[in-house]
C-alpha cells in the first residue's frame, strides 16, 4: 500500500510516521522546505515521545519520505490523506485555506493521473467541508466526478499530544465517513495493514456524521474539563472539601467516567480551544444556540484569573513578587505552547507588574520566541524556586510531582504553593509550614 500525506504538522507527521512504521509506503507532502530537510534526515522538529524514533528506522528503511513535490507524491500513491491546519479565523470559525490549498494540489496531480485515487480528510473540519470544498474544488479542477473517478472520505483523527504514537497504533475506535463503499473499503484496508489482528472498533458512517464526530468528541471533553472546573471553584469555598473526591464520587458512576474530571488550570492546545470555537460558529450559521459551549470557553478563559486571586489570597499584591511558573507546555510529554493556560497565566502576571521566572523540561525555546524578554527562564526547578515568593504549578510534568516540599521551603522566599494541576499531597506542604492553594480545595481542618 502506497500513501502520500499533505501536511507534516505534529498529526500528520506523526501519523506518517507510524503508518511506515508499520509497512506502508508513505510520502509526506508539505510546503515548509525546513520540515521536509529535517524529516528526510530522520529528525523530528519536535517533541512527542518516541517519534524521532519511528522516523530514523522508517527512513532508513525506505519506507517514509518526505517532499515539496505534490505531483510526485499523489502519482506515486494510492490515497492521499489531507491533514493540514484548520486555525481559527478572528469571528472563531474555522480558517480553510490550507484545506483548500491541499485539495487544489491533489486535484492539479490528478490530472497527470489515470487510475482511480482516494482523497480522505483528516483534518477537523465543519459538516460538509470533505464534500463541498475538498470533493468539489477536485472535480472542478479535473472534471471527474467523485465517486465515479475518484473516491472520498472523512477519517477524523483522535490523538492526543504526548501520547500519540500509542494513539494511532492503538486506537480506541476507527471512524470512516464514506462517499461510498468503494471509497470505505479502500481506506479500511489501510487499517487492517496498521492494526492487523488488533483491530479496534470501526464505524462506517456518512461524511457529514465522521465531520461533525471530531467536533462533538473535542466539545465534550472540553465541556468536562470547565464542567469540574467549576465544581472546584464551589468547593473552595467549604472547609475540607477537595475537588478530587469530587470528581471519584461522581466519576465512578460508567454514566459518567473518571477521565477528563481532573480540575486544573484549563484546558489549552492546538484543538479543543480552536475545535469550540468553531462548532460555536457552524451552530450560529445554523440559526442555534451555542450558549452551552460559550460557557465552556467563559469557563476556561477565567481560570487563570482565577489562580491569580489565589495568588493574591496567599501573599497579598503580586506587585514587584517574584513568581515561579512550573510548566510552559499546555500539557505534559510535549513541547507545544499553542493556546497554553500557563502563558495566560503568565501574562496575567506581568499585567500585575510580577516578576516572572518561568522553566519547563522541554517547552523553553518555544516561550522564548512568544515571551521573549518580559520573563526571566530558569534551567531547572531549584533555580526557578530559588528566592521566589510564589510558586505555581501550571503543568502537570512528573519532573514537578517528584519535587518535595522541603526543596520549595528551603529555596524560596516566602514559601507558598498553588498547585494548579492537583499533583501534591496538600498534607504534606500545609504540615511544613508551606503556604499551600490548590484548585478545588477548600480550607484544611474542621468541618463546622
Amino acid at each position: 500500500m502506497r500513501v502520500s500525506v499533505f501536511g507534516l504538522g505534529y498529526v500528520g507527521t506523526v501519523f506518517a510516521a507510524s503508518l511506515a512504521y508499520r509497512g506502508i509506503n508513505v510520502i509526506g507532502v508539505d510546503i515548509d522546505i525546513s520540515k521536509v530537510k529535517i524529516i528526510n534526515c530522520g529528525k523530528s522538529y519536535f517533541y512527542e515521545p518516541g517519534l524521532e524514533e519511528l522516523i530514523r528506522i522508517s527512513i532508513e528503511k525506505g519506507l517514509l519520505k518526505a517532499t515539496t513535490n505534490y505531483v510526485e507524491a499523489v502519482k506515486n500513491s494510492e490515497v492521499s490523506f489531507i491533514m493540514v491546519g484548520t486555525p481559527s479565523k478572528p469571528n472563531g470559525s474555522a480558517d480553510l485555506r490550507y484545506v483548500e490549498l491541499a485539495s487544489q494540489m491533489i486535484g492539479k496531480a490528478l490530472r497527470e493521473k489515470s487510475e482511480w485515487h482516494l482523497i480522505v480528510v483528516r483534518s477537523t473540519v465543519p459538516p460538509g467541508t470533505t464534500i463541498n470544498v475538498v470533493g468539489r474544488t477536485i472535480e472542478r479542477i479535473t472534471g471527474l466526478a467523485m465517486g465515479r473517478d475518484f473516491g472520498l472520505a472523512m477519517n477524523p483523527e483522535f490523538t492526543r499530544e504526548g501520547s500519540a504514537i500509542h494513539d494511532i497504533l492503538h486506537p480506541s475506535r476507527i471512524v470512516i465517513g464514506e462517499l461510498d463503499k468503494r471509497s470505505g473499503d479502500k481506506l479500511l484496508e489501510i487499517y487492517k495493514i496498521l492494526h492487523g489482528n488488533d483491530m479496534p472498533p470501526v464505524i462506517r458512517t456518512s461524511i457529514y456524521n465522521a465531520e461533525l464526530a471530531k467536533y462533538a468528541a473535542n466539545a465534550f471533553l472540553a465541556m468536562k474539563i470547565s464542567f469540574i472546573n467549576l465544581i472546584a471553584r464551589i468547593a473552595e469555598h467549604f472547609p475540607s472539601s477537595d475537588v478530587r473526591d469530587i470528581a471519584k464520587a461522581i466519576g465512578l458512576d460508567p454514566r459518567i467516567g473518571l477521565h477528563f474530571l481532573g480540575a486544573g488550570l484549563g484546558f489549552g492546545g492546538p484543538c479543543l480551544p480552536k475545535d469550540v470555537k468553531a462548532l460555536i460558529k457552524v451552530i450560529e450559521d445554523l440559526g442555534e444556540d451555542p450558549a452551552l459551549f460559550r460557557s465552556v470557553l467563559k469557563i476556561n478563559d477565567n481560570q487563570p484569573k482565577h489562580v491569580i486571586k489565589m495568588g493574591e489570597e496567599l501573599i497579598g499584591s503580586l506587585k514587584g513578587k517574584r513568581v515561579a511558573i512550573l510548566g510552559l507546555a499546555f500539557k505534559p510529554n510535549t513541547d507545544d505552547i499553542r493556546e497554553s493556560q500557563a502563558l495566560k497565566l503568565v501574562n496575567e502576571l506581568l499585567t500585575r507588574d510580577a516578576e516572572v521566572i518561568v522553566y519547563d523540561p522541554v517547552a523553553l525555546n518555544n516561550a522564548r520566541h512568544v515571551l521573549g524578554s518580559r520573563v526571566m527562564y530558569a534551567s531547572n526547578v531549584k533555580e526557578a524556586l530559588k528566592g521566589a515568593d510564589l510558586a505555581i504549578i501550571a503543568t502537570e510534568w512528573k519532573e514537578f510531582r517528584d519535587v518535595d516540599p522541603d526543596t520549595f521551603r528551603k529555596l524560596m522566599r516566602i514559601p507558598a504553593v498553588i498547585d494548579a494541576r492537583r499533583i501534591y499531597e496538600p498534607s504534606k506542604f500545609i504540615s511544613k509550614g508551606i503556604l499551600f492553594k490548590a484548585i478545588g480545595l477548600g480550607d484544611v481542618g474542621s468541618q463546622k
